[in-house]
């Protein structure tokens, strides 16, 4: 509790007090440190304009739930991809027919408009890769998926996942050891699983 009330300091450690009687200025302050790396944490999941209404509903959640933040259980920045993971599972139906079209085009060849140009065969290599990485991710259990993605494409720190997810950081560790050994036999090159990991 000692470090939660050492004033403007409590920022830099993002545990702010958010049960005052004017939370606007906190909000403000949160928004401005979180909001850009939350909304592409989420647009690289569901898209861009889904990311952008993701976002502003975490805010009003966290607005509106703001005394259920305990800074002496976590961080604002773990609380509020707490948030917006569980708002992003309303997504995960959509998110998962995505991925697997995209897996299917991999398979049936579809979207190969190779020329005679190097690029473009790189390019559809590349898509290829990519459909194929989208297809593992598609089979991983939505828990595994959140876990994996808000470490690599969030920048969640194990313990911040753990955080969000409400589950123990042994947890976490024990499932990103799991998923890295799965998709280093299921996923199509190396160097997208390094990208994952």
């Amino acid at each position: 509790m000692q470090v939660i009330h050492e004033g403007s300091e409590l920022w830099g450690h993002d545990r702010p007090d958010l049960s005052g009687p004017e939370p606007g200025p906190a909000f403000g302050r949160l928004f401005d440190a979180h909001a850009a790396q939350l909304r592409r944490y989420l647009a690289r999941r569901v898209g861009a304009e889904p990311a952008n209404d993701l976002v502003a509903e975490t805010f009003l959640v966290a607005l509106r739930r703001r005394e259920t933040y305990r800074p002496e259980l976590g961080t604002a920045r773990s609380w509020l991809y707490g948030i917006a993971t569980n708002l992003l599972r309303h997504h995960v139906r959509s998110e998962l027919r995505g991925l697997q079209a995209t897996a299917r085009l991999a398979r049936t060849g579809e979207g190969s408009h190779a020329g005679h140009d190097g690029r473009v065969a790189e390019q559809v290599d590349a898509q290829v890769r990519a459909a194929q990485l989208a297809g593992a991710l598609a089979r991983l259990s939505p828990a595994d998926r959140d876990t994996l993605l808000l470490v690599s494409w969030a920048g969640l720190e194990p313990a911040e996942v753990a955080e969000a997810l409400g589950v123990p950081p042994g947890t976490v560790r024990s499932r990103l050891h799991r998923i890295r050994r799965w998709l280093r036999t299921n996923a199509p090159a190396q160097e997208e699983v390094q990208d994952l990991a």
